[in-house]
C-alpha cells in the first residue's frame, strides 16, 4: 500500500485522504459528505479512504491518532489536515483554496 499511496499523492490534482475505521460512527457520517464533495468537484480532486486498522504503518507515519482524520496532499506535500466530521462546504472551500 505504501508505494501505491506515494504514487497517488504525487499529483498536481489535490488528493483528499480520509483515514477512517469500520467501527467509527463519525467516519460513517463523513462518508456521504465526501461523496457529495466528489460529486461537486468531480475530477478536480481525488478522494481516497485509508482504513487505519488495515494500514497501521501509514496511519502512524502521518500521526493519525483519531478517526476520521482528513489530510490533503498536492505533489506529495501535505497541505492541510483536520480531524472530525466537517461539513461539505468547509471541505470544498479547503480543496478549492489549494487547487
Amino acid at each position: 500500500m505504501k508505494n501505491n499511496f506515494n504514487s497517488i499523492i504525487d499529483s498536481d490534482t489535490p488528493v483528499l485522504v480520509d483515514f477512517f475505521a469500520e467501527w467509527c460512527g463519525p467516519c460513517k457520517a463523513l462518508a456521504p459528505i465526501l461523496k457529495q464533495v466528489k460529486e461537486n468537484l468531480g475530477d478536480s480532486v481525488k478522494i481516497i479512504k485509508i482504513d487505519v486498522d488495515k494500514n497501521k504503518a501509514l496511519a502512524s507515519k502521518y500521526n493519525v491518532r483519531g478517526v476520521p482524520t482528513l489530510l490533503l496532499f498536492k505533489n506529495k506535500k501535505q497541505i492541510w489536515r483536520q480531524s472530525g466530521v466537517l461539513q461539505k462546504d468547509v471541505i470544498i472551500n479547503v480543496i478549492n483554496a489549494h487547487k
